[in-house]
């Protein structure tokens, strides 16, 4: 089993003379005085940039955007620069809770219906699979870092192809985070209807405005989001991480907690609380054939394949990526090395891996075949005014409200490098840029047909782009020829890295065309 541990504990790349000899004659070496302080100021000091050139050479760039000198904290005047000029602050277990916040996402509510399409055993080993080759990809990310000195994704991309590697990496960045900020909005659409129906006591439609999702998610948008969006720094928002998984842990609770009080097979347009005397009435009342039928529909399968099986993967991967958040999180970590980070990722993603499964299994054992694309509102079936699923949506709604703004920064971020990289702060463009954005992605919201359209085309494109191919490419570019050769062991399964998350994008892409081409329906319910 492949370790994933770092080389060196070196995070750093000093500023100094050209050693003789040689290593001098490779190219002509200039260094910019400049420093990297908070809110992408410079200040005299003595930071040596890399660009990369044709060929293995790197020669020392004059210019840097002040958009990629954004700082994270406080600059530590007693100690020499090094690549973050940032002394960390962050605790070990502050870092895997953070990390863990940044892996967690709506993902969860697919979880289930994914099982439904797999098996538990197929699931199971796919979901294992996915979770160490994120694992890996940390790796290689990590390790790129400590060969170059550089704490972003789009910058590690700039320094392996230049401007197009960094272009690549910043319009992944913002598919892979549309997506999410998409799906959570699709949730407030979709469950703060239930809710308000539920606390009104309204059994019957009715079409009333404050009932509508389509309205509701606007208002969330404009009243709640915005005004969390505008903020400059992410500073307090990170307050919020802690309270959001406590949520989702809530809801992992009530999942597994209603698995034993729901009746299987769901009586027919019936709402039920789920007690046991219920559910025994319910069973001295049906004929025999009916009992087979449904000891039929409850039982679970371990192994299944179909067409709605490609949904499984980029849901999957969808799920885990949290690549973007790694270098920021390693840059706020306290006495950091490539071994440490590395150790916060694995837990972290131990973590969410147990909430993950734990979630889709009982999520899957409650309603089986019949469990819909997004599991909450599967739960309306059993009964749409009972105080614990209340309460679970209430935490749910409140946990994906408060993660929006935070997953909008990382796109802001990377329209400006791609668009404004070397102009300064401006608080019109940057209240531009967030409008802008929750415009459209309320427009999807509106307008795309179910969860899984989200999941399904985002989850193929940009999540395999940075858990595989990207992390990949870059490390085999970036690491020195001296230090590790080409055909190097490394370098060869770093290849066959990217060539698989080709693939499996491929894959996914093509079983989601094949599926709307002919027409099969690719989700649990109707949304």
């Amino acid at each position: 089993m492949y370790l994933f541990h770092s080389i060196s504990d070196c995070i750093g790349v000093r500023a100094s003379a050209p050693r003789g000899g040689a290593r001098a004659m490779e190219a002509p070496v200039q260094t910019e005085m400049v420093e990297l302080v908070p809110n992408g100021k410079h200040s005299e000091g003595l930071l040596p940039v890399v660009t990369p050139t044709a060929g293995n050479q790197r020669v020392e760039s004059p210019r840097r955007s002040c958009v990629e000198g954004e700082g994270f904290l406080q600059k530590s005047p007693s100690k020499e620069p090094h690549f973050t000029d940032f002394e960390g602050k962050t605790s070990f277990g502050m870092s895997v809770f953070n990390l863990s916040n940044a892996i967690m996402g709506s993902g969860i509510l697919g979880l289930a219906y994914a099982m439904a399409n797999t098996g538990i055993i197929l699931f199971l080993f796919l979901l294992t699979a996915i979770a160490l080759l994120s694992s890996y990809s940390i790796h290689l990310l990590l390790k790129s870092s400590g060969i170059v000195g550089i704490r972003a994704y789009e910058q590690l991309g700039y320094r392996a192809f230049g401007m197009p590697g960094k272009l690549a990496a910043a319009l992944a960045i913002t598919l892979q985070n549309i997506g999410a900020m998409s799906s959570y909005l699709y949730i407030i659409k979709s469950e703060l209807p239930l809710v308000i129906r539920a606390f009104l006591n309204l059994q019957d439609h009715t079409s009333d405005w404050y009932v509508n999702g389509n309205y509701l998610v606007i208002l969330v948008s404009v009243i709640v989001i915005l005004p969390l969006a505008l903020m400059r720094q992410l500073g307090y928002l990170g307050y919020s991480s802690g309270f959001s998984l406590s949520c989702m842990v809530f809801f992992l609770i009530a999942v597994i907690y209603k698995k034993f009080h729901v009746p299987c097979p769901l009586p027919p347009n019936s709402n039920t609380t789920g007690n046991v005397s219920l559910t025994e009435v319910i069973k001295e009342e049906v004929p025999l054939e009916v009992e087979t039928e449904a000891a039929a529909f409850c039982t679970p399968s371990y192994f299944t394949l179909n067409i709605q099986t490609a949904y499984t993967i980029p849901i999957m991967a969808f799920a885990f990526v949290c690549h973007p958040e790694v270098l920021p999180i390693y840059t706020e970590l306290k006495d950091p090395s490539k071994r440490k980070m590395q150790h916060i990722s694995n837990l972290s993603i131990a973590v969410m891996y147990v909430m993950y499964f734990l979630a889709a299994l009982f999520g899957y054992l409650t309603f089986y075949d019949g469990v819909e694309s997004e599991l909450l509102h599967t739960y309306n079936k059993v009964d749409p005014f009972d105080v614990l699923i209340l309460c679970v949506r209430v935490a749910v709604l409140t946990a994906v409200t408060l993660t929006v703004p935070i997953v909008l920064f990382p796109v802001r971020r990377a329209i400006q490098q791609m668009l404004f990289q070397s102009q300064e702060f401006s608080w019109l463009r940057h209240t531009l840029i967030a409008t802008s954005l929750l415009i459209c992605i309320n427009l999807l919201v509106i307008f795309a047909p179910t969860i899984l359209g989200i999941f399904g085309i985002i989850g193929a494109t940009s999540a395999p782009c940075l858990i595989f191919i990207f992390p990949a490419i870059f490390y085999f570019r970036i690491v020195p020829t001296e230090k590790e050769p080409a055909r190097s062991t490394p370098k060869i399964l770093a290849l066959c890295f990217a060539v698989l998350g080709l693939l499996l994008m491929t894959m996914s892409l093509s079983f989601i065309i094949i599926d709307w081409v002919s027409g099969t329906g690719h989700h649990g319910g109707s949304h």
